[in-house]
Formats: structure tokens, C-alpha cells, sequence
């Protein structure tokens, strides 16, 4: 799901696990680059600068190796700058000053404090930086967050609530030596707290256990995550199976599925969008999936509502709102649908071969309340349309049955049934209903009726006013009287057989009553005979049956229906 033209393809079933508040978002120097601070490998370049210092072969060799945790510890060391660790460090926290000048320089942190957020009010967010932009936007909104700093880390399980620094935070400055000294940058920082220690090894491990961890802000070969995946690696081999892991990374031209293969070789899965202008892809995307959590079910309209009524066909890859408008709609709450179906400008049937394309697979059962078998199935394929139900609305398995087993609607599907009777004219809509097999589910061939019945009404009453305004928001909206022919087929079975229902007699008497006896209505009234007659053998059953029967319709119909079927005809 792209929330920006261009912006990186969000899996949907990270959308909805961080909607049910189990994801965990995993911050690293990247979400600080609008604030004009460096990543790992320019904050080296700064810190030899400001130090007036050339590193040596060994240490050359190290930052060539990407390796620069290690190059710390060397300019740390006996063979490193005078002044060691307390210069080093002291160096450092200039650096991570940030430029609060600068353009949206805490836009991002606000975003991921937002979705950091819990819809019951907890927030659980971690940052590997030390810099203080965080508390930046805590101080300027006056928040009520908890915060952890390292070694000092919270038990990642369902009571935490708060924001944890795991390698630590700088001090307002000017801050101690002591201070400083906690903040884990250095090889020999990273040995005692993910091996020695392990203080962080446990932390991590306990979290990668129960929460689905996003990483944003890293690079592939980012040192920490190097460590973090070590720590990994070694629970793995103890048999532990961790849910899937996700990260937000840059590619440059060319390089995309270099990119991929790199991250999944991490066991990571790869969330990526084009390095463009310092990472704004990433940024745009983490504000604006912000607002629409922070939103609710009414920033899932706003996205209905900037796109729907334009035609799926013309999403691209690149801005693929077509994507978006699907996710909104699958809302369990069915509001974003509703809003969908009731657009005054009525969205384009051309959504419906898109709601039909089987775009999703066992990882998105979830969203549509259907839990899913511990055991992946990789064959499994479906679409808005055409999906699983979850226990509570999947019809019984019998092993006899009317042969109209039907399950039970939810919110969404009923909407979307809604808005497709807003194109009772469109003949593709009948052509897809045929190529489906024809027959419709009762509360779709429902609201049907209803709907014709409705208009017919309008027609009848010359109600001009109602009339003009569905022709000029729903185009489609009032079938000629040739589509209500193929419809009334279509509603009487004619189309595929369909089974007898309970509530097919009053259903046919409300419409004989609307329409007259229509010869749609003669063959539906009957199947409904030939279906109550073959419940019966001898020939006096039958006649004694039949009679019964028109004594119930004539007792719900009209006068003049009453007259027909008097008990004259009826003995006849």
C-alpha cells in the first residue's frame, strides 16, 4: 500500500498488524536527517574533522570495512586521540546537535510517535539515536510518555508503556563524563551489551518474540543492526521461531533487487523506495501514514474520497491508488465502505474487476477478522469479493443441505452490495454476474429488488426531482426497461437454478403487489410451486398442498390477485 506517489509499497499485513498493535517501530539515525544530522558513516567523517585528526592504517581499514563501531574504539584507545574516551565523547554530542531550523526537522519523530500509539492510549516506540529530538516534540506537546534509557529497559511484553532509548540519550548539555559515558557507540559498547552483559541481547530477544518489529532510519549494513541480528541468530539456534521482521530501506537506480536480496539474506523483509533527496520518500510516507492512523476510519474516507471516483485503470505502479482505496475499504469497522457506496458522485463499476482480482493471500486473512492456521498456506488466493468468512458468519457443513448454503455478509460486503446497485443500468454489471455463476446471494438480490422497486416508484409518482438528481451523480443508476427484463431473468433464477427460500413467497407477493404479474414473476411463482409440490408424493397430497399454499399467497396479495386464484381455479 503506497500512501505517496512514489513512496515505498507497505505490506498490508504490516498496516494490519500495527493496527491491532503489534507492531513495533524500531528507529534508527535516518529519521533524524531533516534535522541535519549525520548517519554512522558521516558522523565518522565529522568527528575526524573536528578532531583535526587522520586515522591511521588501522583505522582506515576499519572505516573502509564499514566497520564503525570499531573505528570508535580505536580513536578511544591507547593508539587513538589524546584525550581518549572523555574527547571522543565530548566531540560526539556536539555533532548530534540538531539544526531545529531546519525544515520539518521533528516532523518525522511526531509521525512516529503517532503511530507509535496504541489505540488504547500506551505507546511503545524505540530509538537506537542518542540525540534529543524525541524530546523535542515531547516538550513542545507537553506529552505524558515514559522514558527508558539504557541499561535501564522496560520488559517488552503487554504492560510496557513508553519510549526506550536502548543506547542511550544525551543529557541536556553540557552533559557529565558519566553521562556520555553510558552511550553505547563503540565496539567495546556494543561487546558488553549485546555479548558480555547481554542487557540489550535480552531485550531484543524478548521484543523479536512477541511483536512484529518495523525497522526505519537503518542502511543495510548499519552496525547496529548487525549486532541486534546476531543476537538473533543465536535465540534461532535454540529453536525459537520470531514473527516476521520488516525495514524501510533507499535503493538507488539499478539496484532495487540488489537491494532486496541483501535485506532478505537478513532475514528481513524489505520495505523500499527510491534514495531521493536525503530519504523524503521515507519521511512523506511516515507523516502521511501518521495522519491517516491518527484519523481513524475518517482518514480512510479521506482517501476514498480523493480517489474513488476516478478509475482504477489509471493507478500505476508508481502511484498505485488503487491499492489505497482497497485497504480503506477493508475497514472491519465497514464505515470507509459505507462513505464508499454513498459518494454522491457515484464511484465507476471499472472498481469492481479490481475488487475482484485476487491481490491477497493467507498473511491478509486478519484483516478480515478470520484467524489464520499457524501452518502458512501459500496456495491460498482471494479477493474483496470473494474471501473467507470467519466462524461466526461461514455457513455450516452439513452433509444434507437445500443446496443454498450462503454465508453471512459483514459490514463490507454489504456496503459494496449497496454501491453495485447504484449501476443497475451498466450491462457489464450483469455480464459479471453471469461469469460469476449467476446466482445472487439473498441479501444481494435483496437490495436489488428493493432498489428497482424504489425507482419504479419514483417513475410512477413522476417524483422529476429525485429522478434528476440519481441521473446526474449515478449515470447508471435507472435500468431501461430492457435491463429490467435481464434483471427480474436474473432475480427469478432464470440465469443459474436457484434453490427455493423460506422467504421467497413474500417476496414474490411484495413485488407482485408493486408490478403486476409480470412474466418474470409467472416463472418465478412457478419455481416456487414446483419446488413446494416435490416435497410431496400421491396425487391428493399434492392437490390438498397446492390449495393450502394459494390460501396462504391469496391471503397476503391483492384484491384482484385474489380473485385469479379463486377456489374454482384452484380446484380446477
Amino acid at each position: 500500500m503506497q500512501f505517496i506517489k512514489n513512496g515505498p509499497d507497505i505490506p498490508e499485513r504490516l498496516l494490519q498488524a500495527h493496527e491491532d498493535g503489534r507492531v513495533i517501530l524500531f528507529c534508527g539515525a535516518g529519521i533524524s536527517f531533516p534535522a541535519r544530522l549525520p548517519g554512522f558513516k558521516s558522523l565518522i567523517k565529522k568527528l575526524y574533522a573536528e578532531l583535526s585528526f587522520a586515522p591511521n592504517p588501522v583505522q582506515q581499514t576499519a572505516i573502509k570495512a564499514g566497520q564503525y563501531d570499531t573505528v570508535i574504539s580505536l580513536l578511544e584507545g591507547k593508539s587513538g586521540i589524546t584525550g581518549g574516551r572523555e574527547k571522543v565523547r565530548k566531540v560526539l554530542e556536539s555533532i548530534l546537535t540538531p539544526n531545529l531550523s531546519a525544515s520539518s526537522a521533528t516532523a518525522t519523530h511526531e509521525a512516529l510517535l503517532n503511530l507509535a500509539r496504541l489505540r488504547d492510549g500506551r505507546l511503545r516506540l524505540i530509538t537506537t539515536n542518542f540525540d534529543r529530538l524525541f524530546e523535542e516534540v515531547i516538550s513542545k506537546q507537553n506529552l505524558n510518555i515514559e522514558r527508558f534509557e539504557a541499561p535501564l529497559l522496560p520488559v517488552p511484553k503487554n504492560k510496557w508503556d513508553g519510549l526506550v532509548y536502548l543506547h542511550g540519550l544525551l543529557a541536556p548539555p553540557p552533559s557529565s563524563i558519566s553521562q556520555l559515558d553510558r552511550l553505547v557507540i563503540s565496539s567495546g559498547d556494543f561487546g558488553l551489551a549485546y555479548l558480555t552483559e547481554r542487557w540489550a541481547a535480552r531485550f531484543v530477544s524478548e521484543l523479536f518474540r512477541n511483536y512484529t518489529v518495523c525497522f526505519v532510519g537503518y542502511s543495510i549494513n548499519d552496525p547496529i543492526l548487525r549486532y541486534m541480528m546476531d543476537a538473533l541468530a543465536a535465540d534461532q539456534q535454540l529453536g525459537e521461531s520470531p514473527p516476521e521482521m520488516f525495514a524501510f530501506g533507499s535503493y538507488s537506480k539499478h539496484q532495487e533487487k540488489k537491494c532486496t536480496n541483501e535485506w532478505l539474506a537478513k532475514n528481513v523483509t524489505p520495505i523500499l523506495y527510491r534514495e531521493h533527496n536525503h530519504h523524503t520518500y521515507l519521511h512523506k510516507t511516515l507523516i502521511e501514514w501518521a495522519d491517516i492512523y491518527r484519523n481513524g476510519v475518517s482518514g480512510k474516507t479521506q482517501i476514498i474520497s480523493r480517489h474513488a471516483i476516478y478509475s482504477p485503470l489509471n493507478s500505476t505502479v508508481e502511484d498505485n491508488f488503487a491499492g489505497r482505496v482497497i485497504w480503506a475499504i477493508s475497514d472491519k469497522s465497514g464505515l470507509p465502505a459505507k462513505f464508499f457506496a454513498e459518494l454522491e458522485q457515484v464511484p465507476p463499476l471499472s472498481w469492481l474487476e479490481w475488487m475482484d482480482k485476487n491481490l491477497l493471500n493467507h498473511n491478509d486473512l486478519s484483516r478480515f477478522k478470520v484467524t489464520p492456521n499457524t501452518l502458512k498456506d501459500d496456495a491460498l488466493n482471494f479477493s474483496i469479493l470473494r474471501r473467507p468468512s470467519p466462524y461466526t458468519d461461514a455457513p455450516w457443513m452439513k452433509l444434507v443441505n437445500t443446496g443454498n448454503e450462503n454465508g453471512k455478509w459483514d459490514d463490507v460486503m454489504t456496503q459494496i452490495a449497496h454501491w453495485l446497485t447504484r449501476h443497475l443500468d451498466d450491462s457489464n454489471l450483469i455480464l459479471w454476474v453471469a461469469k460469476h455463476g449467476g446466482q445472487l446471494h439473498p441479501q444481494f438480490a435483496r437490495l436489488i429488488r428493493n432498489r428497482l422497486t424504489e425507482l419504479h416508484q419514483f417513475i410512477q409518482q413522476n417524483n422529476n426531482a429525485a429522478l434528476n438528481h440519481i441521473r446526474t451523480y449515478s449515470p447508471s443508476a435507472i435500468p431501461r426497461p430492457v435491463m429490467r427484463t435481464l434483471w427480474n431473468l436474473v432475480l427469478s433464477g432464470r440465469v443459474s437454478s436457484n434453490a427455493y427460500r423460506s422467504d421467497s413467497l413474500y417476496d414474490w407477493v411484495r413485488h407482485y403487489n408493486s408490478n403486476g404479474l409480470t412474466t418474470t414473476l409467472r416463472l418465478e411463482l412457478r419455481a416456487i410451486c414446483a419446488v413446494t409440490l416435490s416435497r410431496f408424493t400421491g396425487e391428493k397430497d399434492r392437490v390438498f398442498r397446492l390449495k393450502i399454499f394459494f390460501w396462504r399467497l391469496a391471503n397476503m396479495a391483492s384484491e384482484d390477485f385474489r380473485y385469479g386464484i379463486s377456489k374454482k381455479r384452484i380446484g380446477a
